[in-house]
């Protein structure tokens, strides 16, 4: 199937005339921390799309003015993306083509898009995606560990810590690396979890704030890696890999 959105790369050059993009979903990857992390394809659609449907307006505007692109933009996040279907429907039938972002990395992992592109697909529309960076590529790349057996993708645990103990002792024979999102406030508390559920000489690697100014990877127990954060700072996004048990 021929790709929507192929385009001469002279297109994404600073300043040109954008070509008309084919009416549809445009599903955009954007920095998660470093700017200069976007593609030409990216910057592209961003410049051609009719709209530009965004999880914060105020976050993709900082990207949008560094690239210089001044596509409207409308809000869509988690707590409107059921409500915004219908207009997105109509937009599209109605010959629009509009690029969905999220503030960082690609949409549907772990961030609003997922339903808007169930929704446009089911229609019969197109959907297309436009790969970016992404928190949980960049991790696994990082750790070095998933190679020959690759890994499981949980996304944030259950807020709740029944469920969550609940769902650590399911996970703790699991063979490949099991990766989660956790947040500043929980992260303290995943590491106890971790030690009580699984065992004291459980491993695992961190990597907090990634292609940020204060990008931040660290592998150890829980009690290393509390004793690491205990002279560290706590701010920022987290990617914890939990590594299979040693034999």
């Amino acid at each position: 199937m021929s790709d929507p959105a192929a385009a001469p790369a002279h297109d994404s050059a600073p300043g040109a005339v954008p070509s008309p993009l084919p009416a549809g979903l445009y599903l955009v990857g954007t920095p998660i921390g470093n700017l200069e992390d976007i593609t030409l394809r990216a910057l592209r659609i961003l410049r051609s799309a009719t709209h530009i449907l965004a999880e914060d307006t105020r976050h993709t505007r900082i990207l949008l003015d560094r690239h210089g692109i001044s596509t409207p933009m409308i809000s869509c996040h988690k707590f409107n993306e059921r409500a915004r279907e219908e207009e997105i429907l109509s937009r599209i039938r109605a010959g629009e083509a509009l690029a969905l972002v999220t503030d960082a990395g690609m949409p549907g992992i772990s961030d609003p898009g997922a339903r808007a592109a169930d929704a446009v697909r089911a229609a019969g529309l197109p959907v297309t995606v436009i790969p970016g960076p992404c928190a949980l590529s960049a991790a696994v790349a990082l750790c070095g560990a998933t190679e020959s057996r690759g890994f499981l993708f949980e996304g944030f645990l259950d807020h709740k810590t029944a469920a969550r103990r609940r769902r650590l002792q399911e996970l703790a024979a699991f063979p490949s690396p099991v990766v989660f999102y956790e947040s500043t406030h929980r992260i303290l508390k995943l590491l106890d979890e971790v030690e009580e559920e699984l065992g004291p000489a459980r491993k695992l690697f961190i990597a907090r704030e990634l292609t940020k100014k204060f990008e931040e990877t660290v592998a150890g127990t829980p009690a290393e890696l509390r004793k690491h954060y205990a002279t560290r700072s706590l701010k920022g996004e987290f990617v914890v890999i939990l590594l299979p048990a040693e034999s």
